[in-house]
């Protein structure tokens, strides 16, 4: 499986790409960053992300995309961005039939160092371990992109079987046609 892991952002969007499957050693194929000037109109900035992403999709054909899930933050400023970003991401895979996996900080941390509270040295370290680098990828937001992919590599085959036992169940579920609903009478006490 080759994944395209993207750590968004306004400023610096996070991309990196790992190949492998779960219990085998994982390669990192590219890892980069998509940068946009903080004092540039938005919608130009997140046209510098589209092509920044469009240009890794055709340079790498991955099979999936794995995004950082937004969460609520107290700078609502920082939030916007980030969604903004990680629409774009989706976007740009969505355009091309690629599945998106959204997850979570927490989830990614714990997946490679161990530890949902994981700081980001921990998890550039763990990073840089798995894939067998000579360091630590920099800035940040380029171990983090690394990070997300490897977090999907490691959980996609889980995923894909529950995917699949809620698929299971649904179709074993009979279903009852729905009818006009008796009307309700209020009964004296």
């Amino acid at each position: 499986m080759r994944v395209l892991g993207v750590d968004p952002g306004l400023t610096r969007c996070g991309v990196g790409v790992v190949e492998g499957v779960a219990g085998r050693p994982l390669t990192m194929l590219g890892v980069g960053v998509v940068r946009t000037p903080a004092d540039a109109e938005l919608g130009h900035r997140l046209v510098v992300i589209e092509r920044g992403i469009e240009e890794w999709l055709d340079e790498h054909r991955p099979d999936c995309v794995a995004v950082e899930r937004v969460f609520a933050q107290h700078n609502v400023r920082t939030v916007m961005g980030t969604a903004q970003a990680s629409a774009v991401a989706m976007l740009c895979a969505a355009r091309r039939g690629l599945p998106v996996a959204l997850h979570t900080p927490s989830e990614v941390k714990a997946a490679v160092s161990g530890s949902g509270r994981a700081d980001k040295a921990q998890v550039g370290a763990m990073v840089t371990r798995l894939l067998r680098l000579d360091a630590p990828p920099k800035p940040a937001d380029a171990a983090d992109a690394l990070a997300l992919a490897i977090c999907h590599i490691w959980r996609a085959p889980a995923l894909n079987r529950l995917q699949q036992a809620h698929a299971a169940a649904a179709a074993r579920t009979p279903r009852v046609p729905r009818t006009a609903a008796a009307p309700v009478r209020k009964v004296p006490r």
